[in-house]
């Protein structure tokens, strides 16, 4: 049977089984998600991943069968949802892989550069700072030209804050800047291996970083939602902040300037009362500190 007709059967079996009662908005998404998959790329370049996508809708489709107004009805719509999503992700980035390798190279290394150079800037103006008041003979044309490297400097690193922020949500704390990446896009349900498709983003988010003052700390934040038990979420956000924090580190992030720390569900960011709430409370958080404090390091 082709793959394509079996959400067709899935989605009849739903309606008689179930003709009485109308399909929760969330199952409603996940049919709509997976037709876009199946008539898309993923059908041809991912399709391992778009059969997972279907598991997932049947044992949506099956548990509203059996019980059309369940959470748990709810719940599997949702995931289901999110691997069609998943499938048509991938499917797009393999295809700008293929497409684009040559031209990813060369932006890795003009942007690897530029970075590097802003480094460097940075550390030549301290350097020319403490040279200059030491000696006591600092005049106009040499706070020019300080201000003019630290101006520099600093738009080079607002670039890539920029960049940065297509990939990941970035905002401004009291803590500090708070970079969030959604724990479904890094890692797959219940697992703190990393999905290859999160390695490009962690790949710029380990660039910015790097372009930071080096005086400053940083710490990645696991968070998981209220599902589950403590004995199972703390562990599971401590082994994702730090498996994103020791890929960051392969990646040139100063060892010794990131630290990791799981906090189970202990700091949702929005109640835990529906599906999609939970998913963003799923999250890892690199905080780019305002001091030094080492309390998480």
């Amino acid at each position: 049977m082709n793959t394509n007709t079996i959400p067709i059967l899935v989605a009849c079996a739903g309606f008689l089984g179930s003709c009485a009662a109308t399909a929760p908005k969330e199952l409603v998404n996940a049919r709509a998600a997976y037709g876009r998959a199946t008539n898309g790329p993923a059908a041809q370049v991912a399709p391992a991943d778009l059969h997972v996508a279907n598991q997932a809708l049947a044992k949506a489709e099956q548990s509203f069968r059996n019980d059309p107004d369940s959470y748990q009805t709810r719940d599997l719509a949702y995931v289901a949802q999110r691997k069609s999503e998943l499938a048509t992700a991938k499917a797009s980035i393999t295809i700008e892989q293929r497409n684009q390798a040559q031209s990813k190279d060369e932006f890795q290394r003009t942007q690897g550069t530029i970075l590097s150079q802003t480094k460097s800037d940075l550390g030549e103006t301290r350097t020319e700072l403490a040279t200059s008041e030491r000696s006591g003979m600092r005049t106009a044309e040499q706070l020019e030209v300080e201000r003019q490297a630290r101006m520099s400097a600093e738009a080079k690193l607002a670039g890539a804050m920029k960049d940065l922020a297509t990939v990941a949500a970035v905002k401004e704390e009291t803590r500090g800047v708070v970079i969030t990446l959604s724990g479904g896009v890094l890692f797959a349900s219940g697992k703190y291996a990393l999905l290859n498709t999160a390695k490009a983003k962690l790949d710029q988010i380990a660039a910015a970083l790097m372009a930071q003052d080096g005086n400053k700390r940083m710490v990645v934040e696991g968070h998981t939602d209220n599902i589950g038990s403590d004995q199972t979420n703390q562990p599971l956000s401590v082994n994702r902040a730090a498996a994103v924090r020791d890929y960051l580190v392969s990646r040139g992030v100063d060892a010794e300037k990131i630290g990791a720390v799981g906090l189970g569900a202990t700091k949702p960011i929005v109640d835990n009362k529906t599906s999609e709430n939970r998913a963003n409370n799923r999250r890892v958080e690199i905080v780019i500190q305002n001091d030094a404090r080492t309390s998480n390091l």
